[in-house]
C-alpha cells in the first residue's frame, strides 16, 4: 500500500482531468511551432530580386565608370540596367511560375476526376497555386527597389572618385541590410548571412570593374 507521501506526489484524477480540459478549452495556451519553410518562395523572390537589382546596377555603373568618368554616362547606364533588369526578372519569373501553375492545375484536374471533390475543396486548392502575374510584378518591383539605391547616390555627386565611393558604400550598406532581412525572416544566422551577401557583392563589383578597366585599356577607350 502506497504511503501518504507517495500519494501526495501523484496527481489526482481530478487534477488530470482539469489539465486536459484547460488544454481543450484554451488552445492558445499550447505551444505553436511556426514553419518558416513556407516563407521560402516569396522570401527568395523578394530578397534575391532586390539584391540582384542592387548588385547588377551597381556593377554596371562601376564597370562603365572604369572607362568613362562623366556622371551622365554612369547614370544613364544605371537607368538602362534598372529597366532591362526589371523586365528580365518579370518575364523570367512569369514564365517559371506559369510552368508551375500549369503543372499544379493539371494535377488538380486529375484529382477531380479520380475522386469526388467538393467545391470548397477545389477553391482551396486553387488558392494555394501561385499567381504568375503577381510573381512577375513582385520580382520587377523588388529589382527596381534595389537598383534605385546606387542611382540615388550617383545623381548628387559630381566628383568621379567620390561618386564611385558613394555608390559602392551605399551598395555595401544595402547588401548588409538585405542579408539581415533574409536572416531575420528566415530565422537563420544573421552574421553569416550578412557576411556572405556582402563578400559576394564586393567580388561581383570588383571583377566587373577590373575586367572593364582591362578591356578599356586594350581597346583604347579613353577616360
Amino acid at each position: 500500500m502506497a504511503s501518504n507521501e507517495e500519494l501526495n506526489q501523484q496527481p489526482s484524477l481530478k487534477q488530470t482531468q482539469t489539465s486536459i480540459s484547460l488544454n481543450q478549452t484554451n488552445p492558445d495556451l499550447e505551444i505553436q511551432v511556426l514553419d518558416y519553410s513556407k516563407r521560402a518562395q516569396w522570401l527568395r523572390a523578394a530578397v534575391l530580386g532586390a539584391n540582384d537589382g542592387l548588385l547588377s546596377t551597381t556593377s554596371l555603373m562601376v564597370g562603365v565608370g572604369a572607362v568613362r568618368k562623366d556622371p551622365k554616362t554612369m547614370i544613364i547606364t544605371g537607368i538602362a540596367g534598372l529597366l532591362a533588369g526589371a523586365c528580365s526578372m518579370a518575364i523570367g519569373e512569369f514564365v517559371s511560375v506559369y510552368s508551375q501553375y500549369d503543372t499544379e492545375m493539371a494535377q488538380l484536374k486529375r484529382e477531380m476526376k479520380s475522386r469526388n471533390m467538393q467545391l470548397s475543396e477545389i477553391e482551396a486548392k486553387k488558392k494555394e497555386i501561385p499567381s504568375p502575374s503577381q510573381a512577375a510584378g513582385a520580382s520587377a518591383f523588388a529589382f527596381a527597389v534595389g537598383a534605385v539605391i546606387p542611382l540615388l547616390g550617383a545623381c548628387f555627386v559630381k566628383s568621379y572618385g567620390v561618386r564611385v565611393g558613394v555608390v559602392i558604400g551605399l551598395a555595401s550598406l544595402a547588401l548588409l541590410g538585405f542579408g539581415w532581412l533574409g536572416a531575420a525572416l528566415g530565422r537563420t544566422p544573421v552574421v553569416k548571412s550578412c557576411f556572405r551577401v556582402l563578400v559576394g557583392g564586393w567580388l561581383a563589383m570588383g571583377i566587373t570593374y577590373g575586367l572593364t578597366k582591362v578591356i578599356g585599356s586594350v581597346t583604347g577607350i579613353s577616360l
